[in-house]
């Protein structure tokens, strides 16, 4: 497999950057994986332990950080998706963060509650069992992913993810 994107999405404090984590870390003994992280605010801190670019450089992958003013990867100003996929190059899987208005298969991962908003932009939801889904009208093309089954999301990035 080559060059495949997926996105991730959520509230805050939804378990994304875990998520994205866990994923890479199964995928890069087989797979080249690159993330890219939305930084919406300009407030990412590079080589801070327990922040989310640290935490994503050490899975071992490519990790930019994209935000308003500038994309840290050796750059300062910000770039398009398919700039950074260009730069990149070499990948099998990208693990977008955020950039909810992309077009590619996102998940939306969800603890609690599940924020329907976020459905127009979602193929599938994750969620743990803190989530009541009787409680939502779930559209019913749209895929329920246990958020802690990583080997069932990858299987479901391995079919989903688009082509790039």
């Amino acid at each position: 497999m080559k060059r495949a994107a997926i996105a991730f999405t959520g509230p805050s404090n939804s378990g994304k950057t875990t998520l994205i984590e866990k994923i890479a870390r199964k995928l890069i003994p087989e797979y080249q994986v690159a993330i890219v992280k939305h930084d919406p605010k300009d407030k990412a801190v590079f080589d801070t332990p327990g922040k989310d670019s640290d935490k994503f450089s050490r899975t071992g992958a490519e990790t930019v950080v994209v935000s308003p003013t500038r994309t840290t990867y050796f750059s300062q100003r910000s770039k398009t998706i398919d700039e950074i996929i260009d730069m990149i190059q070499d990948f099998d899987f990208l693990l977008v963060e955020g950039l909810k208005t992309l077009p590619l298969p996102r998940i939306a991962i969800f603890r609690q509650k599940i924020d329907e908003s976020y459905f127009p932009f979602t193929d599938a939801i994750a969620i743990d069992k803190s989530v009541d889904i009787t409680l939502y009208q779930i559209p019913h093309d749209m895929a329920i992913l246990d958020l802690n089954d990583t080997d069932e999301i990858i299987a479901w990035i391995k079919n989903h993810a688009k082509k790039v």
